[in-house]
């Protein structure tokens, strides 16, 4: 009885701080460019084809999984409709298991594909998303690719300079949750 009570509350509380949210357009084709530039810029050894691709699928599948999953919410209230059983997907881990996957279905030549955590903190909870690098290049290196944030429209910044999370390679993460080193 609890547990329903709570996420009753919780779903009443994420319903009226959402309406406060703000909706983000479906990006065009510049923004696609803009990525696609911002990846080849990532080193010397990236293909400009490979590059375009990639930002091409970031957005347009980024759109899909909003269509699959039906997104029509910002992401706190997507993610309590997933936790009580209204939807069936759209929690940020499945955004990044998706975007990794499909990117990773490219076998690029001269790009990596990283699955990238944000280890949970006193005020936030753990977050997972997408990134990509040159090849052989660290996580930290590289591009995050965020469609969970803005509920389907894809954020995507220099994994160093998105102050908002505190990215570090996800088995790392899990190792640190496994031992205890970073309280869950």
């Amino acid at each position: 009885m609890t547990r329903l009570f709570f996420a009753f509350w919780a779903t009443i509380a994420a319903l009226i701080l959402g309406g406060c949210a703000a909706t983000h357009p479906v990006a065009g084709q510049s923004e696609t460019d803009e990525l696609a530039l911002a990846i080849e810029d990532l080193g010397p050894q990236v293909d400009p084809a490979e590059a375009q691709r990639a930002a091409s699928i970031a957005y347009s599948y980024s759109q899909q999984l909003k269509r699959d999953w039906n997104v029509t919410d910002p992401a706190i209230i997507h993610n309590t409709k997933v936790i009580n059983g209204f939807r069936e997907k759209g929690l940020c881990n499945d955004w990044a298991q998706a975007m990794t996957r499909r990117l990773q279905q490219e076998n690029f030549r001269t790009l990596d594909v990283h699955w990238a955590t944000s280890p949970p903190t006193a005020f936030r909870i753990i977050h997972h998303s997408a990134a990509i690098s040159a090849k052989g290049d660290t996580m930290k290196d590289g591009i995050i690719l965020d469609p969970w944030r803005n509920s389907g429209a894809l954020f995507w910044d220099q994994v160093t300079d998105d102050t908002r999370y505190n990215w570090r390679p996800r088995l790392d993460v899990r190792e640190e949750l496994i031992s205890g080193e970073i309280p869950y």
